[in-house]
Formats: C-alpha cells, sequence, structure tokens
C-alpha cells in the first residue's frame, strides 16, 4: 500500500491540550478533505495529518500514527479507513460514518458523471484522441508506483524472489486470490526457516488504549452485534438486486465479485487491479482493456481514493448489459452497487477492530509476514503495467506508435523526477493525444 513512512510525519508537536471539535465542524472538515484529497493515498494521508494533527490538534500525532498503522494492515483503502478510524475516534459510530462516507461522496458523484460522459462521448474523436493519449502516462503512473514500492517493500533478496514468482503465477493463469494466498504462506514459512532472511516492514505496536469521550470501548458482545449488522448491511443491496432482476442480472454479479475483491485488496488499488482486469475483461466482459485504462485515467483526475476506478468499470459493465433496464438507469445501479460494495466492508473493520485495537498481540509479527505479501503485491502490479504497456506502445500491426513511446517516457520522467502529481501529468498526456496529428509531423 502505497502509505508515508510514519517517521516521515511531523513530530515534536507542541503537547498542547487536544481540541473537542462539534460534530458539524467535523462534518465540514471531512467534506473538505473528500473534495480536496487528490495525489494518491500518501498525500490524501498527509492531508489529514495537516488538517488534523497540526493545523487543528484534534488528534494528537501519536494517535495519528497507531491508526495509521492499523489501516495499513487492513484490506481495502488505507486513506478511507484512516478517515473512518479518526471520524470514529473523535465522535464515535456516527463520525466515522460521516467520515469514510465524505472522504467518498465527491470522488464517486463526479466519476459517475465523467462515467455517463465516457459512454455517451466517448467514440467524439477529439475525446478518443485524449484518452489515447492519457493510456501511456497510465503505464507510467504504474511503473513509477512499481519503483516507489520497490523501494519500500523489497528489502532482501527473498522479498525479489517473491516478486518474480508472482510475476510467473500470474503468466501461468493463477488467479489473484490463490497468488496472494500462496505468497503469504510462503512468507510464513521461510520465516520459520530463515528467520533472518525476511526483514519486516516496520510496523508500530498499536496496543494503546483508546482515550477519547468518543470512541467507545466494545465488549464481545457488542463486536458480535456490529459484525452482524455490518455484514447484512453489506449484502442487502445485493439480496434486493437478486430478488429484483434474478441471480443471473450483471448487478448481482457485479455485487458478489467487487464484495469479493474488496476483501483481497492488500496492498491499494494497483494490487487489484490485475485481478479485475483478468475477470472484468477477460471473464465477465463488463469493459475492453481500453476501457479500464480510460477508467484509470479518469480516476486519476479525480479527489478520493484510486480504487474508485472499481466504480467507472461497475458502470459501464451494467452499461453494456442492461436487461431490461434502460442503460443509464442499469449503469448508475452498476456504479452504487459497485461502489458499496467496494467501500462498506472499510466501515466493518474499523468499526469492529479499532475498539479492539489495543488487545491485538503480535502485531509486529504479523508485519514481518505482511512484507512477504507486499513483494507478491509488487509483482502483480509489474505485471500490469508490462502487460498494459506492450498493448499501449505496440500497434495492432506489431509496430512500435513513436507518440505512445514519447507521451510514456516524458511522463514517467515528469512523475519519476519533475514530482509532478498524477492529475497534472493525466491532464498533459491527455492534451497531447489531442495534439497527436502535430506530433506526427
Amino acid at each position: 500500500m502505497i502509505s508515508p513512512d510514519p517517521s516521515l510525519l511531523p513530530t515534536g508537536l507542541p503537547h498542547d491540550p487536544l481540541i473537542r471539535p462539534s460534530f458539524r465542524e467535523a462534518c465540514r472538515l471531512w467534506l473538505k478533505i473528500g473534495c480536496l484529497s487528490f495525489g494518491g493515498p500518501a498525500a490524501q494521508i498527509s492531508l489529514m495529518h495537516e488538517e488534523l494533527v497540526e493545523h487543528r490538534r484534534w488528534v494528537d500525532d501519536q494517535r495519528f500514527q497507531h491508526a495509521l498503522q492499523f489501516c495499513v494492515l487492513l484490506p481495502g483503502p488505507e486513506a478511507q479507513q484512516l478517515a473512518t478510524y479518526l471520524g470514529w475516534w473523535l465522535h464515535g459510530t456516527r463520525g466515522g460514518v460521516v467520515a469514510g462516507t465524505l472522504f467518498v461522496l465527491p470522488a464517486a458523484a463526479l466519476l459517475l458523471i465523467l462515467s455517463w460522459g465516457y459512454a455517451i462521448w466517448g467514440a467524439v474523436p477529439w475525446v478518443s484522441a485524449a484518452l489515447q493519449g492519457v493510456q501511456p502516462a497510465v503505464v507510467a503512473l504504474m511503473g513509477a508506483a512499481v519503483i516507489r514500492l520497490s523501494q519500500r517493500w523489497l528489502r532482501s533478496r527473498w522479498h525479489w524472489v517473491m516478486t518474480l514468482g508472482t510475476w510467473i503465477g500470474i503468466h501461468q493463469g493463477w488467479p489473484f486470490p490463490l497468488l496472494l494466498l500462496s505468497v503469504f504462506l510462503a512468507g510464513i514459512l521461510w520465516r520459520r526457516l530463515m528467520p533472518e532472511a525476511v526483514p519486516s516492514i516496520p510496523a508500530e505496536d498499536l496496543r494503546q488504549s483508546v482515550e477519547h469521550s468518543g470512541a467507545p470501548f466494545s465488549t464481545m458482545r457488542s463486536s458480535v452485534r456490529v459484525f452482524l449488522v455490518c455484514v447484512a448491511l453489506w449484502w442487502l443491496p445485493v439480496l434486493l438486486a437478486a430478488f429484483a432482476f434474478g441471480v443471473r442480472h450483471v448487478l448481482v454479479q457485479e455485487g458478489i465479485f467487487f464484495s469479493g475483491a474488496s476483501v483481497v485488496t492488500i496492498g491499494g488499488a494497483y494490487a487489484v487491479l490485475p485481478y479485475v482486469a483478468q475477470q472484468g475483461v477477460e471473464r465477465f466482459h463488463w469493459v475492453s482493456g481500453s476501457e479500464m485504462m480510460a477508467g484509470m485515467a479518469l480516476a486519476e483526475a479525480t479527489p478520493g481514493p484510486l480504487i474508485i476506478v472499481l466504480q467507472f468499470i461497475g458502470f459501464l459493465g451494467a452499461w453494456h448489459h442492461p436487461g431490461s433496464l434502460s442503460p443509464i438507469v442499469a449503469g448508475i445501479l452498476g456504479a452504487g452497487i459497485t461502489s458499496w460494495t467496494t467501500f462498506f466492508p472499510s466501515f466493518l473493520w474499523i468499526f469492529v477492530g479499532a475498539p479492539w485495537v489495543e488487545r491485538l498481540q503480535g502485531l509486529k509479527s504479523w508485519g514481518k509476514w505482511m512484507g512477504v505479501v507486499s513483494a507478491g503485491v509488487v509483482g502483480m502490479i509489474l505485471n500490469l503495467a508490462w502487460k498494459l504497456g506492450a498493448a499501449t506502445v505496440v500497434t495492432v500491426q506489431g509496430s512500435w506508435d513513436g507518440v505512445s513511446l514519447v507521451i510514456l517516457a516524458l511522463t514517467f520522467s515528469l512523475l519519476r523526477w519533475g514530482r509532478w502529481p498524477g492529475v497534472a501529468v493525466v491532464a498533459l498526456a491527455a492534451l497531447m493525444g489531442v495534439l497527436r496529428p502535430i506530433l506526427r509531423l
């Protein structure tokens, strides 16, 4: 997962008494963060630290780091989970619901509009040209992510072996969940045989008490009750869709598929995309490869977590296979059920797990195992970048696409050495796509 190293976050803040915000003040801030959270998880987490810890003193630095380390170990988008955790810590369950929802809602609303526009006008020449220019930029974004994560996660030769093994496994057609499980079990076995060969990813010990009036302590009975309620709400839209349209309808398929994807999303959006590409493109035929890359570009241009790209896939999947519904109604419902089953599980992990954070034992050992899993995630991202890159810079006739190569090299350089934000790189690539006929001269 692409998270900032806690050691790099500002420390040594004055030990002034924490300020208790009103619920209304917190709602306004969470909406602001949701609208400004561009740039991926690292930028989003830094924004929350700046607003909550440095400027407003609503949360102390130690608690922020403890919450961050807990969320990094969970499946799903860690930035949204961190917002949910901190909202829960400030104002209990209602605070967590508002924080997690407002972190995603602006991006979901904007991407729904963009998805509809793409479905209607995607074939317009200048739109197609812009999206064609964006495709190399998406590959550059993924390549930059591979390098960044490799520097952070691949800390031994064993990690590199796991990365290479994962890449080979994907080429052999192994499904993503099986690969993830295999890498995890291999890491446990190797740690027992050669514990010194597998250094861990640093993780704070989270066994700290939750000391805030807004964050309720949990009993086993209350945790079980919260778990059952969250699971029921999680699957309710899927059951309603099955009752209304039948179990074979695209909405039901999307609800089941993305519910499963949300459970194995360890490593962030780039880690789950190979699984989504394999299933959504090749098995279900919800989107084409070019449509998936267009969705990634649109997701990069919106605030919120990058995994919101799954909503685009859900929209187009239902748009292409509406059944008895009109395409626009099917698309909206598809986007809705995809976002629900993608993001709602994060509330389950936080509301059940956060009150028991201080009782977790052996978390440092878990962090060592997660280091091996993270090495496998790098291999999955590398495979996807390689596959999409080959499809982008090589034409159907088998020749090199010179303009795409130029855009790929330029955008990668701007990301890697120019430190340009992803949204600016995507905008530049879109402009170069529109000017593509001129660049060919």
